[in-house]
Order: structure tokens, then C-alpha cells, then sequence
């Protein structure tokens, strides 16, 4: 892990030394000479990467110190920076630090192990790295993408029948069922199981499915709930009501018709209390179903049933589960199945010791039963330990077995909230900011990130949760019990890699972060966020501030307690936290890598901006800006920024007009959503490398040349993702109409992805898309185009993978499958008038997945295409489902 740090590092030295000399001219010299020796560092750790090589006492106790004091000339530098960049924050730092003295100090230090590497290897100055002792060739494993596991649902037949039949009977009273079982035993995977049935589809037309979790707020619960109930929630208005008044509204649609609600992971009785008062009081057909620890919680939740306590797999059962997380069938290679079925059973019948070993198992497929054999002996050693301490040396041990660049980022887990859904996005740029991506020649830092991300699936550390339309994760969970590993494992005690801050017995907040304490390097709190900003908290190492709380209203007070704490800030995500002002001294903050920055306007505000000290943040990589506004105004020059790839924001953005001396802007990869008005040739000139771009605005007027110019676009070579959301606020959507589409050949020419919004545009100007050769995912969302007859004509669009159709007046749809013939999703939304889905589609090969929502006309026709296609690997999603059933 001190590889990734030493890059980190030596990387922020010749930034400084390149672009920011002047604000360590007084200790320029001891920089440069840090420089030369942290690339001593480097290559010293690239050649003792070997497992063998990293279980040399002599060489952990170089690897140690060299973390050590990597981090402590990571936190001088910075510090000296700060103090450099704002004379204001001088006497903080002094108190901390001693300023340019420990700089020189550090220095020392890090020269003091050069010499302890160079008496043990050799003189530096004709330091031999050959004369170390050769890495095995098997220790790097090569970075590729390897195809995602999928969820393996083996055994409990009888288990599922039982429920099944429960949610099938009859009663006088809302009925609520509960499965009890430890940690681990498979009970959110059976309760996913059922939910996920084609019968229980059909026979409850409403199903949701919420996470509880330990330290669940109601009012989020009730949100989560709301978004799976309405086509589109109004975030902003629904965020002001009370959770009374949000649970009424559920209680009230609820009322009427057969659902399915899912509670996962409820902790405790009383969570029940806070959670049932959701629930409709005269609806006996609607059905719950809880997930719990506790036994207690069930028989609290419903005195006329009992709870269903999970059972452990059989033998048969958990032998089977092996050889599918394994090797992808039910069947071990001859030489391993007898070791294999030793190993299977070891496992006590616990399904995710099962899978987290399955994880181990299958990066050595190709290993001998020898390998195997060590690993059977060390799950036999755990089954002698009490069963929490069980899982958690299993954990351990698959921890252990990552390659050695990928132990932190599993850490990094850890900071997501319990039952967290997580944007892949997000992660991996969070991952990037922290240093914790390794630079590889060839591929982008986001690549390789995705990569290790791939990885940790394939090892069942993680689970994909949702996919987007080219395939790539898009949110992801941890199980609870990996969770609370990496929390453990990076807490205090250990390496100071991370801490939660959570709430105490007695009411106050734990651990207290203040000046002089323990040195945290990541702080994440998700609840009681307002009362540990009032403490004034104070957290010297600090690099990394996450929240994922309900949403606050940052008091004036209050505004400046995260930029006066924490001066040493790489990754601020903190979306819940409203500020209605920008503290002036959050512009000290100028070694954030990542921002995540939600701006609320006041009653006196018009718009949201962002001023020209932005340009301050000259470290930024990825910016996130999320307001209340339609608009955001960015003063400060972003193509100043000479290390930003990401903006993203959710309003209409209007961009500065690039200075002339500003020839930045190369890095960026990422841009949205952007204002017509911003879509220039000085802009495109310098942002040239861009491969994601949503434009929000007066798309008509932009397409005519009024404003912008979409002209512009051609230019970016790169671009593979556009949006286009019309937007003609005040005006209503339709009077936005778009006439026509620019011809094909004004498109980017590597165009992979387009999407369209409230564009109303008539479906006979489909016929410029299929002239976009290379376009493979389109999504047409909300009145994109109109008309009551879509009929594609002899040309159709021969690379599309991924068709979206939603909320449109469309009736009769004509195609055949040589028009689509590379099709593999296709997802009709909210298109209530549509009477069919065409049934040629049916024979595309490559057809893998039809999903329609709130389609009710169109159901039966896409029932018909699954019984044509008649593939196991078709799957056809429909919802609500047909009530026909339900009102015989």
C-alpha cells in the first residue's frame, strides 16, 4: 500500500515543482532533493512488489517506514502549501506543524532510509535494483476486464416454497412475514430470490424494496419508498415535507390493490414502531416482508405468525453454490472435487463464507489441489471459532489474498454508509482523488480503477447492484459483514486509514476528532452531522470527509465548521449538506481532488454561482455541483484548472469565456450539464479530450445557430457520450419543439451514446440517427420524439445495442429484426398508447432483455416475444403486471 502513496506523492512534488514554485520558494531546495529520493522509493518498491519478497522481516520494516514517512512528508508539504497559499491560516499550521522546519525535518527522514536501503543493497549512488532477488512471474497479476459474476441462487428450494406460501395465503390482516437468521446465513439472497419471481410479479403489480439497516432515518425510508411508487418524484418538494406527512401519503396509496413490501435488515422492535405508521390500515391483500437478526423483531411485528427462521445449507446444497461461484457450472475438475467438497463443507453451511471463499478459490482455477488443500486447512482452523469470529477470519483471509494495490481501496469501503448502494462513478473518482490508483502506461487512471473495481466482484467482496446501458457497473453494494471488516481492519487501532463517526450510548458523538488527537486520514459521519459540526471538530490529517445523511440546512454559524477543521481536505462528499453561502476560507482548501457541493439559493437569489476564487482549487479533479437553481453561473475560469476531468452539475451551467493566456482544459473528460451559450469553439478548442457531454438548454436555438454553436461538436474526436435536454423554462416543454436534427455528419464522429430530451421531435427525423454508424446506446426519454406511428423504414441502426423509449404518444410501432440487428436491451417506458412491441424483434440473436414499465397495452406483446425467443437467457421484465389475475 506504500507503492500508491509514494506515487501520490511524488506526483504533488512536480506539480509543485512545475507549476507552483512560488509557494515553496523557502524550501525549494529540500523539495527537489524529496523528489529525487521518493523515485528512489518508487523503484525500490517496484522491485520488491513479490509476495516473497514483501514477507522479509528486513524488507516489512523498510516498506513500514517508508509509509510513514511518505505520510508525513505528504502532510508537510501540504501544510506548507496551505500556510504559503493563505498567510491567514499561518499560526493553525505553525501550532501543527512548524512550518518549513518540518520540512527540512521530513527531509532528513526520508534521506535517513535512503541511506538504511543503500547500506543493506549497495551504494546509491551505484544502487543495483538486479541485485535484489527476482519477483515471481506469477506475482503481478496483469490488469483485464473479466466478465461479472453473477448472483448464484442454489439450494433453500424448500425455504423459498414455504414463503411463497405465505405470501400466497389469505388473511384478515395486513400480514407481515419475517425471515431470522446471523449474519451472513443468505437472508437478503432468498428474500431477492422470491421478490424477483415471475409469479410473485405477476401476483403482487406493486413490489418495493427498501435497506433498513442499523441506523436507518425514517424520513429516507419513506423517500426510498416514494421513488419506487412514482414515475418522478419531485426531489426538492418532497425533501421539505415531514416523514408524518411523507408516511400518510405512502399509508394512502397503499390502500387500494395487491403489493409487496420488502424492509431489509430491521435491527431492532422499535424500528418497527417508527417504520409501521407507512403502512395502510384496511388493506388485508398487501403483504410485508422483514429481514432481521432478531428474532424478536418478527414476533414484534406480527403476533399471528411466527418468524421464519433461515436454516444453514445442506451438504449437497453448499457443494453446488462452490462449483457455481467458482467455475460458473455444477461441477468440480476431476483432481479438485474431492478437496473442493472438503472445502464446501468446512464452510457450515453458511452461504457467505461460501461465496467470499468461491472468491478466493477462483483466481486459482488453474492451481493445483495443493493450493487448494491450504486453503481447506485454514477454513477447518476457523470452524473451531465461535461463528461471528468465523466469518470474520474468512474475510480476513480473502482480504489477505488481494494483490497488494488493492487492500486500500477494499478500505475504502468502508466510508459508505451500512446497505449503501454505490455509484461506481463516484467510487472509482473518489479512489483517484485519495491517490489510491496506481498510473499504468497505456490506460487511464479511470480504467485501471474500473479494473480493480471488476476485481473485488469477481472475488464476491462486492456485488453489482444495478448496470448501465454499455454493460459497466453502475451502483454496487458491500455486505454488511465485509463492511464492518473494513471499518475494523482501517480503523484506529490499526493504520488510522479511516473512522465513522457514530452516536454514543449516552447521546454525544464517538470518536471526538479535535486538534492533536489520533491521526485520522478519512473521517465519514452519516447521521447527527449538524451536532458534530457544532463541536467545531478539528481533524489535522484529515484528507477525506464523507456523508451520505439525510439532507441539512447548513446554519450561517455553522457554514465554515468542514473548511476550518479540515485544511488538508483531498475528497469532501458531502451532498446532504445545503450551504445557502460559500465560506470564504473554503478557498483555503487548495488540496481538494474531489468536491461534492450543494448550493441552495436564498429567497434574494436568482441564480447559483460559483465566483472566480474557485480557480483557487487548483488541485480539483472531479467537481460536483448540485443546486436549486435551473441555472448555475461558473465565474472562475475552470479551464485555469490544470488537473480538473470531471464537472458535473444538475442545472443549466453557463461557463467563463476561457482566458486567451488559459490553455488548459486537455485533462477533461467530463462536462455537464453545460448551457447552450457555453458550447464554443474556445471552450471545445481546449476541453478537445472530452468523452462525456450534456448540454442543457434552448437545444432549438442552439441547433440553429442562434447560440452556442453545435458546429462546435464536430472538433471532439473523443466525445462518446451527448446529451441534449431541452429545456424553454418558463415556457412549457412542447413549445420547445425541435423542427429537424443537424445532418449526421455535424455529430461527433465516435458518437457511442445519445440521448434525448423533451425534444418532440416527429419520428420521421429518426432517419439521421441511423446514419450515426457508430451509435450503440439511445435513449429517449420524456417526449424526445412524438407521433402516433413510429415505422422504421428499409434502414435501420445496425450498431444499436440499447434502445430507451419513454413517456411518448406513440401507438404503432413497425420494425423487424434487420432493422435492429445488434440489439440486446430495449426499455419502453411510461409509453401508455403503445398497442404493441413489434414481434420480429423476437428474432434479433443478440436480443437479451425487454423491460416495460407502466406500458399496460403493450404487456401481452411482450409476453408473446418471450415465448418466441424461448432462451434462459432472455429475461423480460414487466411492471406493474397484468392485474387480470388478480380480479378473477
Amino acid at each position: 500500500m506504500a507503492d500508491a502513496a509514494v506515487e501520490f506523492l511524488l506526483d504533488n512534488l512536480k506539480q509543485l515543482l512545475i507549476h507552483h514554485v512560488k509557494l515553496i520558494k523557502d524550501a525549494q531546495s529540500q523539495v527537489e532533493q524529496l523528489e529525487v529520493n521518493v523515485s528512489f522509493f518508487k523503484s525500490f518498491l517496484k522491485k520488491v512488489s513479490s509476495k516473497k519478497q514483501r514477507k522479509d522481516e528486513t524488507l516489512k520494516s523498510l516498506v513500514r517506514d517508508i509509509r510513514g514517512v511518505v505520510y508525513d512528508a505528504e502532510d508537510m508539504i501540504d501544510a506548507f502549501v496551505t500556510q504559503a497559499a493563505e498567510n491567514k491560516t499561518k499560526n493553525y499550521f505553525i501550532r501543527t506543524f512548524n512550518a518549513s522546519t518540518s520540512i527540512i525535518s521530513v527531509a532528513d527522514q526520508v534521506d535517513t532510509i535512503c541511506r538504511r536501503i543503500s547500506q543493506i543493497y549497495g551504494s546509491k549512488d551505484k544502487f543495483d535494483l538486479a541485485t535484489l532477488p527476482a519477483a515471481d512471474a506469477d506475482d503481478e497479476e496483469p490488469l483485464q476486464p473479466t466478465p461479472s459474476r453473477k448472483d448464484n441462487v442454489v439450494g433453500l428450494k424448500d425455504e423459498a416454497e414455504k414463503i411463497v406460501g405465505y405470501l400466497n395465503e389469505k388473511t384478515g390482516y395486513l400480514d407481515v412475514i419475517s425471515i431470522i437468521g446471523m449474519p451472513g446465513l443468505g437472508k437478503t439472497t432468498l428474500t431477492g430470490k422470491i421478490f424477483h419471481d415471475p409469479d410473485i410479479k405477476y401476483e403482487f403489480p406493486t413490489r418495493i424494496w427498501v435497506y433498513v439497516s442499523q441506523e436507518f432515518v425514517a424520513k429516507e425510508v419513506f423517500l426510498s419508498i416514494l421513488r419506487q411508487m412514482m414515475t418522478k418524484l419531485n426531489e426538492e418538494e418532497y425533501n421539505k415535507k415531514r416523514a408524518t406527512d411523507l408516511a400518510e401519503e405512502i399509508a394512502s396509496a397503499l390502500e387500494g390493490g395487491k403489493f409487496l413490501l420488502v424492509l431489509d435488515d430491521v435491527w431492532e422492535p422499535t424500528d418497527w414502531d417508527k417504520l409501521k405508521i407507512a403502512l395502510p390500515k384496511h388493506n388485508t391483500t398487501g403483504k410485508i416482508m422483514i429481514t432481521s437478526r432478531q428474532v424478536g423483531v418478527g414476533r414484534y411485528a406480527n403476533r399471528f405468525r411466527e418468524p421464519h427462521n433461515l436454516r444453514a445449507l445442506h451438504l449437497d446444497e453448499s457443494v453446488e453454490l462452490l462449483q457455481w461461484e467458482v467455475f460458473n457450472k455444477p461441477e468440480f475438475p476431476v483432481d479438485l472435487d474431492a478437496v473442493g467438497r472438503e472445502i464446501a463443507g468446512n464452510c457450515d453451511g453458511l452461504p457467505l463464507a461460501i461465496v467470499v471463499i468461491g472468491g478466493v478459490l477462483a483466481t486459482k482455477v488453474s492451481s493445483s489441489a495443493s493450493a487448494w488443500e491450504k486453503v481447506s486447512k485454514s477454513v477447518t482452523t476457523f470452524l473451531q471459532l465461535d461463528p461471528l469470529n468465523r466469518m470474520d477470519r474468512i474475510i480476513s483471509m480473502s482480504y489477505e489474498k488481494l494483490p497488494y494495490h488493492l487492500k486500500e481501496c477494499f478500505l475504502y469501503l468502508g466510508m459508505f454508509p451500512e446497505d449503501f448502494e454505490i455509484p461506481a462513478w463516484k467510487l472509482i473518482r473518489m479512489w483517484i482523488a485519495e491517490g489510491l490508483i496506481q498510473p499504468k502506461d497505456g490506460i487511464s487512471m479511470e480504467e485501471s480503477a474500473e479494473l480493480y473495481l471488476d476485481d473485488f466482484i469477481n472475488r464476491n467482496l462486492v456485488r453489482v447492484e444495478k448496470f448501465k446501458a454499455d454493460g459497466k457497473v453502475k451502483t454496487c453494494r458491500i455486505h454488511d459483514m465485509l463492511r464492518d471488516f473494513c471499518r475494523t481492519e482501517g480503523g484506529k487501532d490499526r493504520e488510522n486509514f479511516l473512522q465513522e463517526i457514530k452516536q454514543s450510548s449516552d447521546g454525544g458523538l464517538q470518536p471526538l476528532v479535535i486538534e492533536g488527537g489520533e491521526k485520522h486520514r478519512r473521517l465519514c459521519i452519516h447521521s447527527n452531522v449538524l451536532d458534530f459540526l457544532r463541536k467545531n471538530p478539528k481533524g489535522t490529517y484529515v484528507r477525506s470527509f464523507v456523508t451520505f445523511s439525510e439532507d441539512i440546512e447548513i446554519p450561517t454559524e455553522n457554514i465554515s465548521a468542514i473548511s476550518a477543521g479540515f485544511k488538508l481536505l483531498r475528497v469532501l462528499e458531502a451532498k446532504p449538506l445545503k450551504f445557502c453561502k460559500i465560506p470564504s476560507d473554503f478557498y483555503h482548501l487548495v488540496h481538494l481532488r474531489y468536491l461534492t457541493l450543494s448550493l441552495k439559493l436564498d429567497s434574494n437569489s436568482k441564480a447559483a454561482t460559483l465566483p472566480k476564487a474557485f480557480t483557487k482549487l487548483w488541485n480539483i479533479q472531479t467537481l460536483i455541483v448540485d443546486t436549486t437553481s435551473r441555472t448555475l453561473d461558473i465565474k472562475a475560469d475552470i479551464m485555469s484548472l490544470t488537473q480538473l476531468r470531471h464537472l458535473k452539475t444538475n442545472a443549466s451551467t453557463t461557463l467563463a469565456k476561457p482566458a486567451k493566456e488559459s490553455k488548459e482544459g486537455e485533462k477533461l473528460q467530463t462536462l455537464g450539464t453545460i448551457s447552450p451559450e457555453s458550447c464554443t469553439e474556445a471552450i471545445f478548442d481546449r476541453a478537445r479530450n472530452l468523452k462525456k457531454l450534456g448540454i442543457r438548454g434552448k437545444i432549438a436555438s442552439f441547433l440553429d445557430g442562434k447560440i452556442g454553436s453545435f458546429d462546435s461538436l464536430r472538433k471532439l474526436s473523443t466525445l462518446e457520450k451527448l446529451k441534449l435536454l431541452n429545456d424553454v423554462f418558463p415556457k412549457a416543454a412542447s413549445e420547445g419543439k425541435l423542427d429537424c436534427l443537424p445532418p449526421a455528419y455535424k455529430f461527433p464522429g465516435n458518437l457511442r451514446s445519445l440521448t434525448l430530451f423533451h425534444t418532440f421531435l416527429d419520428w420521421s427525423h429518426m432517419s439521421v440517427l441511423v446514419s450515426l454508424e457508430k451509435l450503440q446506446v439511445l435513449k429517449l426519454k420524456d417526449n424526445a420524439f412524438m407521433g402516433s406511428r413510429w415505422e422504421v423504414r428499409d434502414r435501420g441502426l445496425d450498431s444499436l445495442e440499447v434502445l430507451h423509449i419513454g413517456r411518448t404518444d406513440l401507438s404503432i410501432w413497425v420494425a423487424s429484426a434487420h432493422h435492429f440487428p445488434s440489439l440486446k436491451r430495449l426499455e419502453l417506458h411510461n409509453c401508455e398508447k403503445l398497442k404493441d412491441v413489434p414481434i420480429g424483434l423476437a428474432d434479433i440473436p443478440k436480443f437479451q432483455y425487454l423491460d416495460v414499465q407502466r406500458c399496460k397495452e403493450a404487456a401481452s406483446s411482450a409476453r408473446r416475444i418471450a415465448t418466441k425467443k424461448n432462451a434462459p437467457s432472455f429475461k423480460l421484465s414487466i411492471f406493474p403486471s397484468d392485474d387480470v389475475k388478480n380480479n378473477a
